[in-house]
């Protein structure tokens, strides 16, 4: 039988963080004076903070300002999520059943570097991950399937031999669209959305 391999979406999926993203981007925008709903947050779940910024801000908004805002939103994210770590459940068994059966396993995110390694070591299990693919490693966010694209290709996968498992309904779009296998949580979007 040929290898398989499992993507896995980290926010959300891993990690129960829609709470800590939410807190961190209510408290930028205040700090800038900006009303930031929970249903404006909710439709941005899973695109990358510099496409939320530029949704926000117009595409004409300065790159370095959005450098800035960016990396305060993330250093934000890491304080809450330093205070109280929300591991999905079940997420670390997953996690382990399937690299006993043999599956190879990567991250696909559309956050940064330092939040991914932050979640990793916390939830204890970065040996077991054979790739991991960030923000700062795609030129296009999700619904771009470039991230399980690449994440495919650092596991030395075709994309056929793929699944990935996701919350937002950017990320499941970027699942079809890379060739590889969905698996839509229901967890923090409506159902019908996934389908």
């Amino acid at each position: 039988m040929s290898q398989l391999g499992v993507i896995f979406d980290m926010d959300g999926v891993l990690v129960d963080s829609y709470h800590a993203h939410f807190l961190s981007w209510t408290r930028l925008y205040g700090e800038l004076g900006v009303d930031y709903s929970e249903a404006e947050f909710a439709a941005d779940f899973g695109r990358t903070s510099r496409d939320i910024l530029r949704r926000h801000f117009g595409e004409d908004f300065p790159l370095e300002e959005i450098r800035k805002l960016d990396d305060r939103k993330e250093a934000l994210f890491r304080e809450e999520m330093a205070e109280a770590f929300p591991a999905m459940d079940g997420a670390v068994e997953l996690i382990d059943g399937l690299a006993a059966d043999g599956f190879l396993l990567a991250v696909g995110s559309s956050g940064p570097s330092e939040n991914i390694a932050l979640c990793l070591e916390k939830l204890g299990r970065r040996d077991k991950i054979g790739a991991v693919v960030t923000g700062a490693d795609v030129a296009r966010g999700k619904p771009d399937p470039q991230v399980f694209q690449l994440a495919a290709c650092r596991l030395e996968l075709p994309a056929q031999s793929c699944a990935v498992v996701e919350d937002p309904v950017h990320g499941v779009e970027a699942a079809n669209r890379a060739g590889m296998l969905s698996i839509g949580l229901t967890g923090t979007v409506e159902r019908e959305k996934l389908a």
